[in-house]
């Protein structure tokens, strides 16, 4: 899918088409393009993955059970993840709580064809950046996560994080350049 913000998706906006006639190979499509960048989303919330796992899962169905309320007036991946926020937020008040989650499961770093002494030297390094990630505020760590591991453009980020896209690009520098302290001053 294109993800552009110059305008609508042609091709999401035929599968949207034939979504809410009910072509079950559309939604399928749907579900699929966007399911890792909204699972994405919800772990770096919860930091646990059987969490946002089914919190993934309630977004989805909340977003195709109200298919016909999505006007257009974004991109359909920012609609799912202002669906995914509430879902984290409603989830949050009846007492989810953040657990500690390694950055491994955000970068998928493959294991196949490293030494253990790079490996040794490759895991040192997630957890510092891991530590540093965890210490930047909410915002902040979403901000620099959407964007660096998801490529989402600052307007996404700000509809995503329930902020303005200014609020968003000042997020994603303060976390950047914190993340350059804290690991020049962690070496």
């Amino acid at each position: 899918m294109n993800t552009n913000e110059g305008g609508p998706d042609p091709q999401e906006v035929e599968l949207l088409r034939r979504a809410r006639k009910g072509d079950r190979q559309a939604l399928s499509e749907l579900i699929r393009t966007h399911e890792g960048l909204v699972y994405r989303f919800l772990l770096s919330r919860t930091q646990d993955e059987d969490q946002a796992g089914d919190l993934a899962q309630e977004t989805f169905v909340k977003a195709l059970r109200s298919l016909e309320a999505f006007r257009g007036d974004s991109t359909f991946r920012t609609w799912l993840l202002a669906i995914a926020r509430n879902e984290f937020r409603a989830a949050y008040r009846k007492g989810l709580r953040r657990k500690e989650q390694s950055l491994e499961t955000v970068i998928q770093i493959a294991d196949e064809g490293v030494d253990p002494e790079a490996e040794a030297v490759r895991d040192s390094e997630i957890e510092r950046i891991r530590r540093q990630m965890d210490a930047l505020p909410d915002k902040q760590r979403m901000s620099v996560s959407l964007r660096l591991f998801d490529g989402l453009s600052f307007r996404e980020i700000g509809h995503a994080i329930g902020s303005t896209e200014g609020a968003a690009r000042v997020n994603f520098h303060h976390g950047i350049r914190k993340l350059r302290e804290w690991l020049e001053d962690d070496e």
